[in-house]
């Protein structure tokens, strides 16, 4: 995998020559989900040491203070040790690519199919995040759709189908 810094400005190819020695994960401690996979990667054997940092503390301003801070806080941000810094889709990736057994995994995300994967499961956990952050818990406890679907935690995926409203059914 290139390096391909979020860093305007710089050239693409010398970019990718710029070799990753040592990357530093600055993830959200105070989100569970954030924290859960920070306890798994310091469990995955990596072929490019991680350094996990909380985002937006006093370690991490002093080790970046030309980082937007807030905006770690809000989207998973990876710097590399020479400077490199990665956001998002790109970040997750890179971090795949420093563990042994998810490398191979890091490599098709790094395909256009695979980044929009990447990006559609950061999209995912962003709002999962949000969620938590405003209080919000699937409306109330349950998610239901409109055609007869709804999921509630205690008991799975359910089908009411819709009802009869003023006795026009349809069939078929």
């Amino acid at each position: 995998m290139s390096a391909v810094p979020a860093t305007a400005g710089r050239d693409r190819d010398a970019a990718a020559r710029v070799p990753v020695r040592g990357l530093t994960v600055l993830y959200d401690a105070e989100c569970a989900l954030c924290a859960s996979v920070r306890d798994w990667l310091v469990r995955q054997p990596q072929l490019v040491p991680l350094e996990l940092v909380p985002a937006g503390s006093e370690q991490a301003g002093r080790r970046f203070p030309g980082l937007d801070h807030g905006a770690t806080l809000e989207e998973v941000t990876v710097v590399g040790d020479s400077g490199q810094v990665y956001r998002g889709a790109a970040a997750w990736i890179v971090v795949l690519w420093a563990l042994r057994e998810h490398r191979p995994l890091a490599h098709r995300l790094s395909t256009p199919a695979g980044a929009r994967l990447a990006r559609g499961a950061v999209l995912a956990a962003a709002r999962w995040r949000a969620g938590r952050r405003d209080g919000e818990r699937w409306g109330g406890g349950a998610y239901r759709r409109g055609d007869g679907w709804s999921y509630d935690p205690r008991y799975g995926w359910i089908h009411e189908p819709p009802g009869c409203d003023g006795g026009a059914c349809a069939t078929g």
